[in-house]
């Protein structure tokens, strides 16, 4: 018998690889939060699929996502990613990778880590949903909606509610996985 997974996946070995290792896996480790964040935010607008497609390629370019190295990124850098066909080429997507990263350590510099910022907003521990069908998971919720205006508050920008809800369910903040799903009891 085939082992059931949420149906959004199915077909493509990339998205099957992704949903059966790390979507929904609670992550707290910064480096690969801020690969997440940058990542969804180069999504907004376009399907998941396209981003993991181009993922290593986004690391190469993104110095492996190195927060630190990112916000250093000058004019000359943000120029050169703009013509690198290997990427999402949006100006203001790469600009807000900068502007994110800097963001980022600022946040890690007043909390301790951005996984303390981000997993205190959900009291530390994955909230668990019923989802029994993928397609009436929210795109947004309150909670989402409160780190969305709180991560701009503090200079994050493309971080839009329903990029954050994504993220949430990316980094196993919350476990959207349908109920019938292997995925759904392990993460």
């Amino acid at each position: 018998m085939e082992t059931y997974r949420c149906p959004w996946c199915k077909g493509d070995p990339v998205y099957e690889a992704y949903h059966d290792t790390e979507w929904g896996v609670p992550l707290r480790d910064d480096y690969k939060l801020f690969e997440f964040l940058i990542l969804e935010t180069f999504q907004a607008g376009l399907s998941w699929i396209t981003v993991l497609r181009k993922r290593d390629h986004f690391r190469k370019v993104f110095d492996q996502f190195d927060f630190e190295k990112v916000a250093r990124y000058d004019e000359a850098r943000m120029e050169a990613l703009r013509n690198d066909p290997g990427i999402i080429r949006n100006r203001l997507k790469i600009k807000a990778a900068v502007t994110n990263a800097q963001a980022f350590i600022r946040v890690r510099e007043s909390y301790g880590s951005f996984s303390a910022y981000l997993w205190d907003f959900i009291g530390g521990k994955p909230i668990v949903n019923q989802v029994s069908n993928y397609k009436e998971a929210p795109a947004t919720t309150p909670l989402s909606d409160a780190l969305s205006k709180d991560l701009k508050k503090k200079g994050f920008s493309f971080v839009g509610s329903t990029v954050v809800y994504a993220f949430m369910q990316a980094t196993g903040m919350v476990n959207d996985h349908e109920t019938q799903c292997f995925r759904y009891e392990e993460v």
